[in-house]
């Protein structure tokens, strides 16, 4: 199970029985037009699970307001408890939708038994959290956001309101308050249909889609040679702009160094994140390292100076196979079945500015992009791009997975925010210390900018099937039980750990516009 384990004032007990979600997230050989990509993603119409369609009325998911966003200003000597709460929130929505999903046939009796039942004691466990997390903020002399009891309330979310954010299409902002156009993109015109109990063993359910009950859906599919090109060009290099590049290579994860931890946003806390990671770089990585374990982790990386952990959550298909954590808090008990897939290729690589010169990375910066819980929030902070080999400088994908076409191979890559405030390593809400240059790639408000971490993870997936408003064969990310592993909840991690002045170098190289590795 995951629990707090650090030796803290008891946390509220809150038993867990499936799945929150975490915050985890990768891509390199990156052309900047990927980055900006503007996705016109083909809406579709409502389909079910992988079985049988179920009544639109019913609640498919609970939406919470996600109060580690809210929280800009925590004291550093209240953060690590403040985290521990946090993960005490996601334990709570975890509880709430398994029990949603087993409650189906009370439900159908009962109209009020959601609000009644799930939602409103549900309320009045995050209240107590809310209460301890302003006081875990004033002791230290911090003063908490005034409005936190608001953020106490849940609703409970219909399957057609379950798009990924639908926020609808334009740009959106390059989330971490950067300002950034990012690949934003229409969302389908919903996220398929609820339905019964998630099965123990992963069995087929039409429930919200998936393997496991909990997506993927068949609107989270679209056939990508039927998407208009929608990437747009990079920014014009200004002179002096720093064009170089310095590939690392890590490998992708085949000795499958794997957890369900999440150090920067659940340090402390086992199971934080409630999905599974592939973890490349460092390889001492789980919810209880510190700084000085990094330094001590060993590398997967051929340069051996790059201590730096790259993590994001794993791809599985789910196909009716299993993994070995069918039956484990963060794999099977939390929805995220099937067999996990070892990336074919895992290119990271570090790229200049378009403006100027970049700053050297500070030892231990903690960067997350992208959003695991875009069904929640909307897509204003989702980085999520997904595309096909032959097809990454025309389409990119947010709020859809592609269907590739024979011969191609799926893509995912990311593009970490570039520009850095010049005095923190981390943020309390692990956002406001990192951003993204705005659309002509230039850092605004005194931040500075930094070489910019690109990942891309090609995977070889059998093409799913659409048929009769059904999906075969799905793929997804894993994530959240309840964000419905919907594609934009894709996120990516990064602790830049280095030694031997590579950090210095890495940006020296780009800045020289030389090709490095």
């Amino acid at each position: 199970m995951g629990r707090n384990t650090r030796k803290r004032r008891s946390p509220l007990a809150v038993k867990v029985t499936a799945a929150s979600a975490a915050l985890a997230l990768g891509g390199g050989g990156l052309l900047w037009a990927n980055f900006y990509a503007s996705a016109h993603e083909s809406g579709h119409q409502s389909w079910g699970g992988n079985q049988t369609k179920a009544a639109t009325a019913q609640v498919a998911t609970i939406t919470c307001p996600d109060v580690g966003q809210k929280l800009t200003n925590v004291p550093n000597q209240a953060r690590t408890d403040v985290a521990g709460e946090l993960a005490n929130l996601d334990r709570q929505i975890t509880d709430a939708y398994q029990r949603l999903a087993t409650t189906r046939d009370a439900q159908a009796r009962d109209a009020s038994f959601v609000q009644n039942d799930i939602l409103t004691p549900l309320q009045q466990r995050r209240k107590v959290i809310l209460d301890r997390i302003k006081l875990e903020i004033t002791r230290v002399g911090g003063t908490a956001p005034g409005d936190l009891d608001t953020l106490a309330n849940c609703t409970g979310t219909p399957a057609n309101q379950t798009g990924g954010g639908q926020n609808g299409g334009g740009q959106q902002q390059g989330g971490q308050q950067g300002g950034g156009q990012q690949g934003s993109s229409q969302p389908p015109a919903n996220g398929g249909q609820q339905g019964s109990q998630p099965p123990a063993n992963g069995g087929q359910q039409a429930n919200n889609g998936g393997q496991a009950g909990n997506g993927p859906a068949a609107a989270d599919f679209v056939d990508i040679t039927k998407v208009q090109p929608n990437v747009k060009g990079k920014p014009r290099n200004a002179r002096g702009a720093a064009t170089g590049t310095f590939t690392t290579r890590c490998g992708v994860n085949a000795n499958k160094n794997h957890n369900t931890d999440n150090v920067i946003v659940a340090p402390g806390v086992a199971n934080g994140a409630h999905h599974l990671h592939d973890y490349v770089g460092n390889q001492k990585v789980n919810a209880f390292a510190s700084n000085d374990t990094f330094l001590q982790g060993g590398t997967s990386c051929q340069n051996k100076s790059d201590l730096s952990s790259y993590y994001w959550p794993v791809v599985r298909v789910q196909d009716g196979s299993q993994d070995f954590d069918q039956n484990s808090d963060g794999g099977g008990k939390e929805g995220n079945v099937g067999k996990i897939l070892v990336p074919a290729q895992a290119q990271i690589k570090y790229v200049g500015s378009p403006t100027g010169k970049v700053v050297a990375m500070p030892q231990f910066l903690r960067i997350i992009t992208g959003d695991a819980k875009t069904t929640t929030n909307g897509l204003a902070n989702a980085n999520a791009h997904w595309s096909c080999t032959g097809f990454e400088n025309k389409v990119q994908l947010t709020t859809q997975y592609p269907i590739c076409p024979q011969g191609s191979k799926v893509v995912r890559t990311f593009a970490f925010q570039s520009c850095w405030d010049g005095q923190n390593i981390d943020s309390a809400n692990h956002r406001t210390h990192v951003a993204f240059a705005d659309a002509n790639g230039a850092c605004q408000n005194g931040f500075k900018a930094i070489p910019q971490l690109t990942m891309r993870l090609v995977y070889n997936i059998t093409p799913p099937v659409l048929q009769n408003g059904q999906v075969k064969n799905a793929y997804a990310v894993d994530g959240f039980p309840e964000q419905l592993h919907k594609p934009s909840t894709d996120h990516d991690d990064f602790i830049s750990i280095t030694t031997g002045g590579l950090a210095n170098k890495i940006a020296n190289c780009v800045n020289r516009g030389q090709n490095c590795s």
